[in-house]
């Protein structure tokens, strides 16, 4: 399976950006869970949301609940992260990730096996 993430970029402190994973290889329907984790510089990556293949359960970290929502469109083999309300906190390098992955584990990203190449998001304030 490869992952392409797209849609970083630069913006303002309370701006939008839109993040894309397409999928190639395999459906996404097929895959138990899909999510974005994060790298903020000089840190450790962390778990940001996931959607789940059964029922489309969605789980998001605290910081951003309320701000981003995960998505998925399973005619386009794509996954979303609309991330409203944009902080300098959520500066990162964002990367889309891919598992079949137990509830409890959802936000370790040692227990997905398919990871796209990341995209940079910037937030000035």
């Amino acid at each position: 399976v490869q992952l392409q993430a797209s849609g970083g970029g630069m913006v303002q402190a309370g701006g939008s950006l839109r993040l894309s994973c397409a999928a190639s290889g395999r459906t996404i329907n097929s895959i138990h869970n899909m999510g974005w984790f994060r790298q903020p510089p000089g840190k450790e990556r962390e778990f940001v949301a996931v959607i789940r293949r059964s029922g489309g359960s969605t789980y998001y970290k605290d910081s951003v609940k309320g701000r981003f929502t995960i998505s998925r469109d399973n005619a386009k083999n794509t996954v979303y992260l609309q991330m409203n309300s944009l902080k300098p906190e959520d500066t990162a390098v964002y990367y889309c990730a891919g598992g079949n992955v137990v509830l409890s584990g959802i936000s370790d990203p040692d227990n997905y096996n398919y990871w796209g190449q990341g995209t940079l998001v910037t937030v000035s304030s």
